[in-house]
């Protein structure tokens, strides 16, 4: 079997079926209106990081949603360990899992007579290489992402609330698309909110760093990621001011040093803002002290891992659409 197909399993509504079999209905709540939350994970040396909070982000989205499901936060943790047990025979030494938690409502009611009308809510977990999240990012260490700010907007919270994670995300799609058309390499799309603020990434928080202190957009208008609030614990320890605060696009332009956060690649830096250098245009020194710090915290080379993942999955590292880039290119 090639590295993409070894006969993991993926949790599917009480069974454990091969990953290639794992299929939801056509008349899902999820396919008729993004109608599902969801997490998205990763590993250190093999032990997840921040499962609980991933998990209690998750059990929010499904209580305000109104999503019927009877499990606890224990049951779910127990099935995402359970997964990661299942699959562990067929993953690498060097791997680090992923999991993906998806929970609908399930099919629509008009559709009952489908399932001899018993309609429940859909619960997927399944289990991959991170290294296919992150295989084309280790250059982005040493060339930095361009973040341009994109004409699509942020959905503000009194539309929708960012704070959901939530699949009805066609609009970070947009952004990707537009951040495409960008001239350069490493584009990567930033989002301001209706207010013309600063809001987040296509699936990634922003943060500026102006004299020495640390600056993130307030979380009223994006998601409050996990690893956006491990940043304030890192600064803690470190004894580095970090605060909320309203970023305008002259903030970004006149900051001493930007980066980006999000769950599979932790920090990466921004070196260019709409192709314009963000301080020197180089890796910040305060960007490098949080991620030396969050891989002294999780006892590896953050850097090191992801870049070694690129040599690992060459096949993988180019040319393809991913939660955080647009690609039309087909190998």
């Amino acid at each position: 079997m090639s590295q993409f197909d070894k006969g993991r399993v993926v949790y599917l509504n009480g069974k454990y079926v091969p990953e290639k079999e794992a299929k939801i209905s056509i008349f899902d709540s999820a396919l008729m209106f993004g109608d599902m939350v969801f997490e998205m994970t990763r590993s250190f040396n093999k032990k997840q990081f921040k499962l609980r909070e991933h998990l209690e982000r998750l059990l929010n989205g499904v209580k305000i949603y109104r999503i019927p499901l009877n499990l606890k936060i224990k049951d779910l943790e127990n099935i995402c360990l359970e997964t990661i047990k299942k699959n562990e025979k067929f993953f690498e030494k060097t791997d680090e899992h992923r999991l993906m938690i998806n929970i609908s409502r399930g099919p629509l009611g008009i559709y009952a007579p489908v399932f001899d009308n018993k309609i429940e809510p859909t619960i997927v977990v399944a289990d991959f290489p991170l290294k296919w999240t992150v295989a084309s990012m280790g250059k982005l260490y040493d060339e930095g992402i361009n973040a341009v700010l994109v004409n699509q907007k942020a959905i503000p919270s009194h539309l929708m609330d960012p704070k959901i994670k939530n699949r009805s995300r066609v609009f970070y799609q947009m952004a990707n698309i537009e951040a495409s058309m960008f001239k350069g390499k490493n584009n990567w799309a930033l989002m301001a909110d209706p207010d013309g603020f600063i809001a987040e990434g296509s699936g990634d928080n922003f943060f500026i760093v102006k004299n020495n202190i640390v600056i993130t957009p307030e979380g009223r208008n994006c998601l409050v990621g996990i690893s956006r609030n491990y940043i304030f614990e890192i600064c803690k320890q470190l004894k580095i001011k970090c605060i909320e605060k309203n970023i305008e696009p002259y903030d970004v332009y006149t900051a001493d040093e930007a980066f980006m956060t999000g769950t599979p690649f932790c920090i990466l830096p921004v070196f260019k803002f709409n192709g314009l250098n963000v301080g020197n245009g180089e890796f910040g020194v305060v960007t490098k002290k949080l991620l030396k710090k969050w891989s002294s915290n999780v006892g590896l080379d953050i850097i090191k891992q992801i870049k070694d993942f690129g040599k690992e999955c060459e096949d993988l590292s180019e040319n393809f659409t991913s939660p955080y880039q647009f690609s039309n290119k087909i190998k």
